[in-house]
């Protein structure tokens, strides 16, 4: 027998309606990690660019974190609870991996029912998260999207790391992703490579993360930028009409080597470049939209900007897009 399959209608494009961030309190400078590790700040600033980061108090969780992030990014869209019918958040660092953190995410802001699940691409996993959730209101699944990056890191590092324990902190970065009648929201150019597997991993539940750091400054430095350059092409847009580049906050040099290669490429040598690092640290899948929501509030970032944003990470996992800045 055959049957006619009904789908939803489709929607003419999307767009990001609000974003909204969460740093803990507890700021850590490099003098107070050289209290217990052989460090110093001028070493420290040297290698990785990072000033200060941010630590979580105990009682804070990967899901606490993402909900105070969710509820900014609501307030931001104009939405509420109740205007949200699905959650998808972007970690790789829950204490344990059921139940997920989306749901949990829900739960806190009140939102019934939603569909909701969690993507692990490590660092890349907000510009995955963004992807789908793009495409489900795109297709007509889901109305207005909640994409949540969160991490809580220095539970997975450990504190004598001398290069880890400088790099890695703790935070939530949220979008509203919902319909519009222009595309504000580019086609993913996304990736892995999996020759890399190794460079960055945790071996078992009671180990810390491990990274080759030399190995991944070089794959970011040589690899990332021609991602970046496609995901323009993918949109249709010259790399003239980009205003902001927002990379994963992974090291100030890997970032400004992208932005360099960028520039050459054919970007604006104005083109603003999201540093959030100095002052955050590496949060992981949270590190693109904490560091846009930052530059928006410092007014570096302003609505109708164009955005091209980078992930990378371990895995070796990659994705970029271009957005409409809210």
């Amino acid at each position: 027998m055959t049957v006619h399959i009904v789908t939803p209608p489709t929607v003419p494009g999307t767009r990001i309606a609000g974003l909204g961030h969460y740093r803990p309190d507890n700021v850590v400078t490099n003098d107070d990690l050289a209290q217990h590790i052989e460090t110093n700040d001028e070493w420290i600033r040297s290698r990785v660019g990072i000033a200060e980061r941010r630590f979580s108090s105990p009682d804070e969780t990967v899901a606490s974190m993402g909900a105070n992030a969710g509820r900014a990014a609501l307030a931001d869209a104009g939405l509420t609870p109740a205007d949200i019918d699905a959650v998808i958040t972007a970690t790789c660092t829950l204490d344990a991996p059921i139940p997920h953190a989306s749901t949990r995410i829900a739960a806190a802001l009140g939102i019934h029912a939603p569909g909701s699940f969690d993507v692990n691409a490590a660092c890349a996993g907000f510009c995955y998260g963004l992807a789908v959730a793009s495409q489900a209101v795109r297709s007509g699944n889901a109305r207005n999207v909640l994409v949540v990056g969160s991490e809580k890191l220095t539970s997975w590092i450990d504190p004598k790391d001398r290069a880890n324990s400088i790099i890695f902190a703790d935070g939530a970065g949220a979008a509203v992703v919902t319909a519009s009648d222009t595309e504000q929201i580019g086609p993913i150019a996304w990736g892995s490579d999996e020759t890399q597997t190794e460079t960055i991993y945790i071996a078992d539940r009671n180990s810390f993360v491990y990274q080759e750091g030399q190995s991944v400054f070089r794959w970011a430095t040589s690899a990332i930028a021609p991602v970046a350059v496609q995901a323009a092409k993918n949109a249709g847009i010259d790399l003239a009409d980009v205003d902001i580049i927002a990379c994963h906050q992974a090291n100030l040099r890997i970032v400004d080597a992208i932005a360099k290669r960028l520039i050459s490429a054919g970007a604006r040598p104005d083109v603003r470049v999201a540093r959030d690092i100095v002052t955050t640290g590496n949060t992981s899948s949270a590190s693109i939209p904490i560091a846009l929501d930052r530059m928006r509030a410092a007014g570096e970032a302003q609505r109708g900007d164009v955005v091209l944003a980078v992930g990378f990470g371990a895995g070796l996992t990659y994705a970029s897009q271009v957005f409409v800045c809210p």
